[in-house]
C-alpha cells in the first residue's frame, strides 16, 4: 500500500491582495469565495484522495495525517481553520522564522520519516518511506475532479521514484509564471519528460510559449517520496539539508486539542540559508540523476497572484462585475467590488478594483493591480501599521476590534471565545474600563475574581494585574475602554499565558 501524506505550506506575508490581506492574516486564510478559505480549501482538495480511496477508484492509496507548514505567528488562524474541518486530522510545523520553501518541505521530509517508520514497524500495511503531495495554501482549482485525478497519476509516478510535477495547461501568454518545457510522448500515467524550467518570460516569448504548446505553468505542486527529496536536497544544497535537519533534531512538541504543535530549534533555523524548492532542486533535476516528469493539470487553476485574478475566478454579473459584502453598482462594468464593513457604491466606472475594509480603502485599475505592491512599500517605509494588522485583529483567544481612538484614550470591542482566556497581565501606562454586553466574565482584578454579566462593568486600575476570561458556553464579548499616557500594544507584560507567550 502506498503511504501518502498531504503537505499544505502556508507561509506567505500577506502583501499581493492588500488591504484585505496582511502580514498579520495572509491571503490564505481569506474567504474570496465560497464559504472556506483558501487554506481549508487546499486542505479539503488533497484530503479528497482518501474519499476516492474509499470509494475504490485507488484502493492502493493509504491517506496520512496533513502537515501543515506555517509561520509560528499564523498558528491559531491555521488551528482555528483546521477545527472547522471536523473530519481532518493534522500536525502544524511551526517556523520560527520564514526561509522559503525548501527549508519547510524538508521539515515536512523530516517529520513524516519519523512518524511513519515508527508505524512501519508496527503494521505491514505502512510504508516507512510515505510519498509527499505538496501544494501551496493560497491557489485555486475550479475543477476539483480532475485535480483528483492528476494527483493519483503523479502518485503513481512517484511511486518509481521519480518527481512529479504538475504543469498547468497555458490559457493566455502569461508573463508572471515560470514555465516548464516538457519533451516526448506521455508515458502510461500521461506523464511527460521534464526537459527543462524557464523563468517569467516577457510578452513575446509568453506568446512564443503559447503557441509551442509544449510549454506549461508551474504551479508550485509536487508529488515526490520523502527520501527522494532529502536525497536530492543533499545532492544539490547540502547546506540546507545539514542545517535543517540540526534545527529538526533538536524541535520542541505540544499539542492543542488533537493538533500537533512542532517547532524546530529557533536559533538553528535562523541559519539555515533561505531558498524555494524550485531554485534549491527542482530546476536542478533535468538531466541528473533524480527523474522528474510532468503531468499536465487542467482544472481552473489560478494562484490568486494579484486582485485581476480574483475578479477572473469569480461569478461575475450581467455586467461583469463581481461583488462581495454591501454594494450598489450603476453603469459599471468588468470591475472587482468588496465592502467589508459598509455600503459600498459604483457609478459609471469600468475595469476597476475597489476593496473596502474598516481601516483602509484600495481603487485600482485592474490591467494593474498588481501594482499593490508599491503601496505596500510606503506602509512598510512609513512604520504603518496598516502593513501588518487590520483594525479587528484575530487572538488564539477570540478577538478585539480598536473602534475608535483619540488623544489618551481607545475603545476596544472584544470577543472571547467560550472556556478562552487572555493571558495574566499588567500595563504600566494604561488603566482600563470593561463592560460586558454579552455572556458572563470571569475577571482577575488584583486580589479580587469577580463573575460579571450583561450590562455589569469594572475598573481595572493602572499597573493592577488582572486576566479576562470567558467561562460560558457563548462567546463574552466586552467594551474596554482605555485611558492613560501610552496606549501602544506592547504596554504588556504577560505572568501567565495559555498560549505560551508569556
Amino acid at each position: 500500500m502506498i503511504t501518502v501524506i498531504p503537505v499544505i505550506l502556508c507561509g506567505g506575508s500577506g502583501t499581493r491582495l492588500w488591504p484585505l490581506s496582511r502580514a498579520g492574516f495572509p491571503k490564505q486564510f481569506l474567504v474570496l469565495s465560497g464559504t472556506t478559505s483558501l487554506f481549508q480549501q487546499a486542505v479539503e482538495r488533497i484530503n479528497t484522495l482518501h474519499r476516492d480511496s474509499q470509494n475504490g477508484q485507488d484502493k492502493a492509496i493509504h491517506l496520512g495525517s496533513t502537515l501543515v507548514v506555517t509561520n509560528e505567528e499564523h498558528r491559531f488562524l491555521a488551528l482555528d481553520q483546521l477545527r472547522e474541518l471536523s473530519s481532518i486530522t493534522a500536525s502544524l510545523l511551526l517556523e520560527p522564522v520564514g526561509r522559503n520553501t525548501a527549508p519547510a518541505l524538508t521539515l515536512a521530509a523530516l517529520y513524516a520519516q519519523d512518524a511513519l517508520s515508527s508505524d512501519a514497524t508496527s503494521s505491514k500495511t505502512v510504508d516507512a518511506d510515505p510519498i509527499l503531495v505538496i501544494t501551496p495554501a493560497d491557489q485555486t482549482i475550479q475543477n476539483a475532479p480532475a485535480f483528483t485525478s492528476a494527483l493519483q497519476q503523479a502518485i503513481a509516478v512517484a511511486s518509481t521514484g521519480a518527481i512529479a510535477i504538475l504543469g498547468i495547461t497555458p490559457s493566455s501568454p502569461e508573463t508572471g509564471y515560470g514555465y516548464i518545457k516538457r519533451s516526448g510522448v506521455p508515458g502510461s500515467q500521461g506523464e511527460y519528460r521534464v526537459e527543462k524550467f524557464v523563468e517569467k518570460p516577457d510578452a513575446k516569448t509568453a506568446q512564443a510559449y503559447l503557441e509551442d504548446g509544449n510549454y506549461l505553468w508551474n504551479s508550485g505542486m509536487f508529488v515526490l517520496k520523502a527520501s527522494v527529496w532529502l536525497a536530492a536536497l543533499t545532492e544539490f544544497r547540502s547546506d540546507i539539508a545539514t542545517a535543517t535537519q540540526a534545527a529538526w533534531d533538536a524541535k520542541t512538541t505540544d499539542t492543542s486539542g488533537s493538533t500537533s504543535f512542532v517547532r524546530p530549534d529557533k536559533a538553528l533555523f535562523e541559519s539555515i540559508p533561505s531558498e524555494s524548492i524550485d531554485y534549491a532542486v527542482i530546476e536542478k533535476c533535468p538531466g541528473s540523476k533524480f527523474p522528474i516528469q510532468m503531468i499536465e493539470l487542467d482544472a481552473g487553476w489560478n494562484d490568486l497572484g494579484a486582485w485581476d485574478a480574483v475578479w477572473q475566478v469569480g461569478q461575475r454579473d450581467g455586467q461583469g462585475n463581481v461583488t462581495s459584502g454591501d454594494t450598489l453598482l450603476t453603469n459599471t462594468n468588468n470591475s472587482l467590488v468588496h465592502a467589508s464593513t459598509r455600503l459600498v457604491t459604483a457609478v459609471g466606472v469600468d475595469n476597476l478594483v475597489i476593496i473596502e475594509t474598516a481601516d483602509a480603502v484600495l481603487v485600482a485599475n485592474r490591467a494593474t493591480s498588481q501594482d499593490v505592491k508599491h503601496i505596500v512599500n510606503q506602509l512598510e517605509a512609513q512604520q504603518r501599521e496598516e502593513k501588518n494588522l487590520h483594525r479587528k485583529v484575530a487572538r488564539p483567544w477570540g478577538w478585539y476590534d480598536s473602534v475608535d481612538e483619540g488623544e489618551r484614550f481607545k475603545v476596544k470591542r472584544i470577543q472571547v471565545k467560550p472556556g478562552a482566556s487572555l493571558s495574566l497581565q499588567m500595563h504600566h501606562h494604561r488603566a482600563e474600563h470593561w463592560i460586558v454586553v454579552r455572556g458572563t466574565a470571569q475577571i482577575t482584578n488584583g486580589d479580587q475574581v469577580l463573575i460579571l454579566t450583561e450590562n455589569q462593568s469594572t475598573y481595572i486600575p493602572q499597573g493592577q494585574t488582572h486576566r479576562l476570561a470567558n467561562p460560558g458556553v457563548v462567546p463574552l464579548e466586552i467594551i474596554e475602554v482605555q485611558s492613560g499616557s501610552y496606549l501602544g500594544e506592547d504596554d504588556i507584560v504577560r505572568f501567565e499565558d495559555t498560549y505560551g507567550r508569556s
